[in-house]
Formats: structure tokens, C-alpha cells, sequence
């Protein structure tokens, strides 16, 4: 009978370190590969600086764009601008201009 529970002893201590070694494996995974590890931490802050420049390109874009559009209206029309404009939208150009074509 003694012999039974020193089997039994070692038995259960050894599935103890067993399952604790296993539990503390499937932890370590989790924080690592996990949906909210380290690895998915690190593309959702690369995802948000790229998301960032991306906002930032579009708001010099846009603050160009309101530049022109301000430029244009009647208030404040800049001659040179609208020109220029008239020149690139319509294909005007003045008697005394000569034009090269440049193939593409």
C-alpha cells in the first residue's frame, strides 16, 4: 500500500509540473500570436502610421486645393492663376507665343 502511494505521489506531482508547463505554453502563445498579442500590437501600429501619413497627404492635398479654390473666386481672383488655368484647361495661348509639343 505504501509503495501504491508513493506511485501515486510522483504521479500526480508530475502531472502537476505537466499541466503547469502546458498552461503556462498556451499563455506564452496567446501573448505572443494571440488576437491581442504582441505580434497583432505591432501591425496595428504600423497599420496606424500608415493611416496617419495617408490623413496627412490628403490634408496638404486638400489644403492645395483650397489654395486654388480661393485664388479663383471672385473675391480675390489672381489673373496669373486664372491664366495659367485658361492656358492648361482650354488651350489658349496669345498671338505672339510659340508652342513646342514635346512627344510622350
Amino acid at each position: 500500500m505504501k509503495k501504491f502511494n508513493v506511485i501515486t505521489n510522483a504521479f500526480s506531482k508530475m502531472a502537476f509540473t505537466l499541466l503547469s508547463t502546458a498552461l503556462c505554453l498556451y499563455f506564452a502563445h496567446a501573448a505572443l500570436l494571440g488576437p491581442s498579442g504582441i505580434t497583432r500590437r505591432a501591425e496595428v501600429l504600423e497599420e496606424n502610421a500608415k493611416a496617419k501619413a495617408h490623413r496627412d497627404e490628403r490634408a496638404a492635398e486638400l489644403a492645395k486645393q483650397e489654395n486654388l479654390v480661393r485664388r479663383l473666386s471672385s473675391e480675390s481672383l489672381d489673373a496669373d492663376l486664372a491664366d495659367e488655368r485658361i492656358r492648361d484647361v482650354l488651350g489658349y495661348m496669345r498671338s505672339d507665343e510659340v508652342e513646342f509639343r514635346m512627344p510622350d
